[in-house]
Parts: C-alpha cells; sequence; structure tokens
C-alpha cells in the first residue's frame, strides 16, 4: 500500500508515503486525506484551510466524517500505527477543507491515483 496527494490544478506532487506491507487501497485513502487534511491546517495561508480536497473513495470519506477506519484488514504494526496516528489526529483536530468525492466516470482517473486501474 502507498499513498500520495497531488495537486488536481498541476499534477504536481505534493506528499508520498509508502509502499507499506498489509495495507489496502481503502486504507491508503484514508490516510492521505488525513495527511492532507494535516498538510493544508498548517500551512498560513488561509486560503489552504478552505481547499477542496478530492477522493474516489467514498469508503474512506466515511472513515473521515467518522473519525475511524474501519477496515476490515489485518493490517502490519507499520500501517496500523498510521492508522492510530491519523484517528488520533482526527479527533484532536478540526478543518474547514471540505472532501468531495471525484467524479471518475466524468473527470478521467484522480490525479493521485497510480495508474493502476
Amino acid at each position: 500500500m502507498e499513498y500520495q496527494g497531488v495537486w488536481t490544478f498541476s499534477n504536481e506532487l505534493l506528499f508520498k508515503a509508502g509502499p507499506y506491507k498489509k495495507g489496502s487501497n481503502n486504507i491508503g485513502e484514508f490516510l492521505a486525506l488525513v495527511h492532507a487534511l494535516a498538510y493544508l491546517g498548517k500551512q498560513r495561508d488561509e486560503k489552504m484551510h478552505n481547499m477542496i480536497i478530492y477522493s474516489d473513495s467514498k469508503i474512506a470519506m466515511s472513515w473521515i466524517r467518522q473519525k475511524k477506519c474501519f477496515t476490515k484488514k489485518d493490517p502490519s504494526p507499520e500501517v496500523k500505527n498510521l492508522i492510530d496516528r491519523a484517528e488520533h489526529w482526527l479527533k484532536n483536530n478540526t478543518y474547514k477543507n471540505k472532501i468531495l468525492k471525484w467524479e471518475t466516470k466524468a473527470w478521467g482517473e484522480i490525479p493521485a491515483d497510480f495508474g493502476r486501474k
């Protein structure tokens, strides 16, 4: 499992993590969303605090709303630690960014995917 964040307007890489053993696509999507929220929240430019974040994973988006990764997978200790840290961040921070569904059928593959679909 690996994940990355990409600016949709330029396809420039913002962050990349992994690969990790014993993860899943949905776990990677969840971690990427939390990473993006934390990254944008740290920026001085207030516009970043309101920037829209896109995901093509309805499951990961629901986990963000619930502040919990409800995976049925048995992740490696390293991935479990990342999940724990992400859940802790969600429970202890607020954000203004909207997370919207990337419309793959209309727009094509989301730029942050690794082109493996």
